[in-house]
């Protein structure tokens, strides 16, 4: 093979990812993630019908449950849209101020991705992909893309 097309070495690892289908990996990772998303939900002020649909529609006795006591292990759909929503509160906590970076999925959005529409109403109805493209943007906007 000709150098000219050789990947240059780099002293830097990449990231070894996880494998959310390795039962022993949603353990380790679900009660934090339940933890980290009711925090979200509160900081957010999101109403529990709607954190429960961002959740991907529990009924109201699970999403009371796993609230009380969120030792259990999550599927894999869960653990994503709870990873994208921490991403998004993190991307809006580096790039605005504690107050506003609460509010901003609340806020009607002039962006032609929201269309006029606060981020929260967008994210609720176009589910875990609506997620994924709010957190490219944010990830987008602060660099990290």
């Amino acid at each position: 093979m000709s150098l000219a097309y050789a990947y240059p070495k780099s002293r830097f690892e990449t990231a070894v990812l996880v494998d959310l289908n390795d039962r022993a990996q949603r353990e380790r990772l679900s009660r934090s993630a339940l933890q980290g998303f009711f925090q979200l939900a509160n900081a957010w002020q999101v109403r529990d019908d709607d954190a429960r649909e961002l959740l991907g529609g529990v009924s109201s006795s699970a999403f009371y449950e796993w609230k009380k006591h969120p030792d259990r292990v999550l599927e894999v759909d869960r653990i994503t849209r709870i990873s994208y929503l921490l991403g998004i509160y993190k991307a809006l906590h580096i790039l605005y101020g504690d107050k506003l970076a609460d509010e901003w999925v609340h806020l009607p959005n002039s962006n032609p991705v929201f269309n006029g529409r606060a981020p929260l109403s967008f994210m609720l109805a176009g589910g875990l992909l609506s997620m994924q493209t709010v957190r490219r943007l944010l990830d987008a906007r602060r660099g990290g893309l």
